[in-house]
């Protein structure tokens, strides 16, 4: 049966020689087509068939042909793994739509044909709507200054520890790398200083002299942003605060409001619902929990949550969501961890006898 299908499809005795030419095009073209319209309602058995027959035909026709029949399967859902992998690690005209929009290669794909590959596969990669860590670090390490700049500016793209480091160390002479990293808001505290930092005089005065003076503006503008991102106000005018306290009300008046409550949207990261219930918890104002909870130093609210009995389950959660979850490093939030479950009840209390709250905010 499979072998009467793949007949009826393409009949290959017909396409040999020169004379065939046209007529090969012109089926890797309707093939391509035919199955681009049909993908979500062929079995796995068709797909496989078309992906022989496709697989046979990228391989006798132009690259002009190549290139249509990627981009008819760059977009879709699935489709046939063999030739969607033989047209992404073809020339750049023909593999770019695959490198940028297609969803059946895999990370492993990817990162092997990005560790053979020039710039210009890399620049394709650098522009997927997702990009996981193990293909960044591949993409940074391997790349020109575009393909940096492009993976720093997406906001898809997450990014490990190594991988930061190394493009704001790029970014020391590169205004345009700096201005997409301090945008960034998965930058943790250390990052955000390191890229102020390089922000310096000695870079405006090169580039000047260069004469670069629009990047040169470029640099206190890039420096701006990070600043700014260091203070609390940056983190917190992103949620809607009073919204989240009417809705904890609410769920209070029907005696709703309880530590479950708080673990539950910490898990689902509603960090303004999580502020407003511990707020009504621990009976603070909304606006200084929120200040308590947003500071890269977490141990006054280590010691309100101590004083206040709640879990180490909890607070374990609550330190890795909303700003926390990128103003922590994992190093302050272990030390965090440390000193709530070294600490009594009675000596947090004791503390928070001598406290002066305006030292808070």
């Amino acid at each position: 049966m499979t072998e009467a299908l793949k007949t009826e499809l393409v009949n290959f005795s017909e396409l040999t020689g020169e004379a065939g030419s046209a007529r090969r095009a012109e089926l890797a073209r309707h093939v391509a087509t035919l199955f681009a319209l049909t993908s979500d309602r062929c079995s796995d058995e068709q797909v496989d068939i078309y992906d022989s027959v496709l697989l046979r035909l990228v391989d006798m026709v132009e690259s002009e042909v190549r290139r249509y029949v990627a981009e008819q399967m760059s977009s879709l859902r699935r489709g046939p793994e063999e030739t969607i992998r033989r047209l992404a690690d073809d020339d750049i005209e023909v593999a770019e739509p695959i490198l940028v929009r297609s969803t059946v290669l895999r990370d492993t794909d990817l990162i092997k044909i990005a560790e053979k590959r020039g710039n210009a596969h890399l620049f394709a990669m650098a522009q997927r709507e997702v990009l996981t860590e193990s293909l960044t670090d591949v993409l940074v390490e391997k790349g020109d200054l575009k393909v940096k700049r492009k993976v720093a500016s997406n906001d898809g793209a997450s990014l490990s520890n190594a991988a930061i480091n190394a493009l704001i160390s790029d970014a020391t002479s590169d205004a345009t790398l700096q201005l997409s990293l301090s945008e960034r808001a998965d930058l943790a505290e250390n990052h955000i200083s390191n890229l102020i930092s390089v922000a310096s005089e000695e870079v405006r005065k090169k580039l000047n002299a260069a004469g670069r003076g629009k990047d040169a503006e470029r640099l206190d503008e890039a420096a701006d942003i990070a600043a700014q991102r260091m203070s609390n106000q940056y983190w917190l005018g992103r949620y809607d605060f009073e919204t989240a306290r009417s809705r904890v009300l609410m769920l209070a008046k029907r005696g709703m409001v309880n530590e479950a409550a708080l673990r539950r949207f910490a898990s689902e990261d509603r960090f303004a619902e999580v502020v407003a219930t511990f707020a009504w918890l621990v009976r603070c104002g909304v606006e200084e929990v929120s200040h308590w909870m947003v500071r890269p130093d977490p141990e006054p609210f280590v010691i309100l949550a101590k004083a206040s009995g709640f879990s180490s389950i909890t607070i374990s959660s609550l330190l890795s969501i909303g700003p926390w979850r990128h103003r922590l490093t994992p190093e302050s939030r272990s030390d965090a961890m440390s000193l709530f479950e070294r600490m009594t009840i009675a000596e947090a209390k004791r503390k928070m006898a001598h406290w002066n709250l305006n030292v808070l905010h």
